[in-house]
């Protein structure tokens, strides 16, 4: 034991870098002597004598190595959008030097020039690497490094890293384990003590190489761009001890640290935290976010609980076999899903304090990628309007599906090739439409329009004006919202997460139905309406909203029952009040709700007039049509025809003839 005191002195004498370094027990854990603090202790008094050697040392390494090599293959981490490829560490480099206890193949104190040196304990299981290396940050590159939009420029061009005090530093021209620790000094950063080169609370280690500004490199930008002004590089939230995510105590001292881990991730890709314990049939990037946004006591101020939102009617989180990835194509294939990263970028997300007008996206989803409503291919990026966003998945995208969770889905008696591409609904060149991707053109009057949305109250005004009708626009969040949102007086988050009525529509809306079959006028298309409201509730909101109350946020029910814009043959009743409030008629048996896409010389869709053929149907041979002008219909509905004469007498039982005005 008096030698290997010695010894200790000599390699003192002999490493003048960690003479430097070492001040009493700056070694912290890495002192595996009897005294030392390491969860794991050997018999010999000297520190440094677990690493190296007095003479010579492992093959004559450098630092007069001594602790076993370990001749592990390891696996490198991978992603799809990583530019530089990782090699198998040089043995006896840096990283090889670290692995040889880190990887857990190769015990502590298993010394080459004195044997196993008698140990006792166990290492912390999350200083244990492995050989799967795939969730740990790559290191020992192939050279020379390759650039990309989220590198710091001088990385490649100078071998220099943006750390202004230089501690992060490449070895050899390569990032190694070494870049970034220091295994003689645990406490340089007095509050993460993992050993860190230097102090990096608000991710200052990481930004040493990685860009947070904008950045483009061959035509890529920069996913990290606004980085350092974004919410979750500032916010204040203090992070709580519960959440076990570290030393800091805000989310922004966190910063970098608050989603991913340099080592043993949970999610492989992008080194994404998540939860734990990991939650099952979710893709690693929605249960990233979930860590925080889910209501839990992670930060001792919690957020608007989203996860509960998708755990009503909300949008379809993957099954398991198609995970959103980072480098999947704007335009969505027929991997479905929707996931938090497909409609936010975490890296450039705002906090929404003040919600402003559309189509403009708001800033919780700034940075994120569009497709634009121009041809439905085009990548916007970054999306400028909150539309082209939702277009990635509700345009051209191949693979769409009606699910049942959504509820009952009309079928139009004029619709496009594929009827959930709401992108011809919305064009210019639609006859009618609501103004999402264009300003209203409307040349009728809107009579019925409010000059302000109402709140979810249906009693209050929002701070959302609508106008007088043309140059109005609306999100397609107006109506696909959570049904608690906040922008319009609820205490959940907005956007269109998760809602408890159909379709993930923020208010109460009710499709008129008929019961299946195909002998009008006692089922099928034609017969009586099963869901009938007579007299409704007209109101917009409130603790039992009617079953209209998403059109009466924008359109007053009040007025479209008492104009005139609808008074069909000679009934001396308007047409909007005996179909809706006499009959109980839904808005959906004769409107379509986003515009009219395709044109037909039967129904031109005048004021987004194209009846569900789920409800309506033939009368005789003569196609369901619509003539705004005389303000009739030909057709069957709630087992009546409806003759283009403005008449309406009682259908015919299936297989009979009716003779019209008898």
């Amino acid at each position: 034991m008096k030698n290997l005191g010695l010894a200790c002195i000599l390699i003192l004498g002999l490493l003048p870098c960690a003479q430097a370094q070492m001040t009493g027990d700056a070694l912290g854990i890495h002192d595996l002597s009897p005294s030392g603090p390491a969860p794991i202790k050997g018999g010999p008094s000297g520190a440094c004598l677990f690493c190296h050697a007095p003479h010579s040392g492992v093959g004559g390494l450098t630092p007069l190595w001594s602790q076993t090599l370990s001749a592990q293959t390891y696996t490198p981490y991978t992603s799809k959008t990583e530019q530089n490829i990782g090699l198998q560490p040089v043995l006896g480099a840096s990283s090889s030097l670290c692995l040889s206890c880190h990887d857990g193949t190769v015990a502590p104190g298993t010394s080459v020039p004195y044997g196993q040196l008698s140990m006792t304990g166990a290492m912390y299981t999350s200083d244990v690497f492995g050989t799967d290396l795939t969730r740990s940050h790559p290191f020992s590159f192939k050279l020379p490094l390759k650039d990309s939009p989220n590198l710091v420029a001088s990385l490649v061009a100078t071998g220099t890293t943006s750390d202004p005090l230089q501690k992060v530093k490449l070895i050899k021209g390569n990032v190694e384990c070494t870049s970034c620790h220091e295994p003689h000094a645990q406490g340089i950063d007095p509050v993460s003590s993992n050993f860190l080169v230097r102090n990096s609370i608000n991710g200052q280690m990481c930004l040493a190489c990685h860009e947070p500004n904008d950045r483009q490199v061959n035509g890529q930008v920069n996913p990290l761009a606004l980085w350092s002004t974004s919410i979750h590089a500032t916010s204040g939230n203090a992070v709580a001890v519960e959440a076990k995510i570290g030393s800091y105590s805000t989310v922004a001292q966190f910063a970098c640290l608050s989603c991913h881990m340099a080592h043993n991730s949970n999610g492989p890709a992008q080194l994404l935290r998540g939860p734990v314990p990991v939650q099952a049939n979710m893709d690693a990037a929605t249960q990233n976010c979930f860590t925080c946004h889910n209501g839990s006591a992670s930060l001792q101020q919690p957020l608007a609980n989203v996860y509960a939102e998708l755990g009503k009617i909300g949008h379809p989180l993957p099954a398991g076999n198609n995970p959103h990835d980072a480098e999947e194509p704007a335009v969505l294939l027929n991997n479905r899903h929707s996931t938090c990263a497909d409609c936010h970028n975490a890296h450039s997300s705002f906090q929404v304090t003040t919600f402003s007008p559309p189509p403009g996206i708001r800033g919780s989803q700034t940075g994120t990628v569009g497709v634009s409503a121009a041809d439905g291919t085009t990548v916007v990026r970054p999306a400028v309007n909150q539309y082209e966003n939702c277009l990635r998945c509700h345009g051209t995208s191949p693979g769409k599906q009606r699910l049942q969770i959504y509820g009952y889905f009309p079928i139009r008696a004029v619709s496009a090739a594929d009827p959930l591409n709401v992108i011809p609904e919305f064009a210019a060149t639609a006859t009618s439409s609501h103004p999402v991707t264009h300003d209203s053109s409307s040349p009728w009057p809107q009579p019925s329009l409010r000059t302000y949305m109402l709140n979810l109250d249906g009693s209050t005004a929002s701070q959302r004006a609508l106008g007088a009708g043309t140059g109005a626009r609306v999100f397609c969040s107006d109506c696909h919202n959570s049904d608690d949102n906040r922008e319009f007086g609820g205490s959940g988050p907005s956007g269109p997460h998760g809602s408890t009525y159909g379709h993930i529509m923020e208010r109460r809306y009710e499709f008129s139905q008929v019961a299946p079959g195909n002998s009008p006028p006692l089922n099928g298309p034609g017969s009586p309406v099963l869901n009938l409201f007579p007299n409704p509730d007209l109101g917009a909101g409130g603790a039992s909203p009617g079953p209209y109350a998403l059109c009466a946020k924008c359109h007053d029910l009040t007025n479209v029952l008492s104009d005139a814009s609808f008074r069909p043959g000679s009934t001396g009743k308007g047409g909007h009040l005996t179909h809706v409030s006499d009959q109980g008629m839904s808005c959906s048996a004769c409107h379509t709700a986003h515009g009219m896409g395709s044109l037909s010389g039967n129904i031109t869709g005048e004021r987004l007039v194209n009846f569900d053929a789920n409800v309506v149907g033939l009368n005789g041979s003569a196609p369901i049509s619509y003539n705004r002008a005389t303000n009739t219909c030909t057709l069957m509905c709630h087992g009546y025809d409806h003759n283009a004469d403005g008449s309406v007498i009682p259908a015919p039982a299936a297989g009979k003839k009716q003779t019209v005005g008898r």
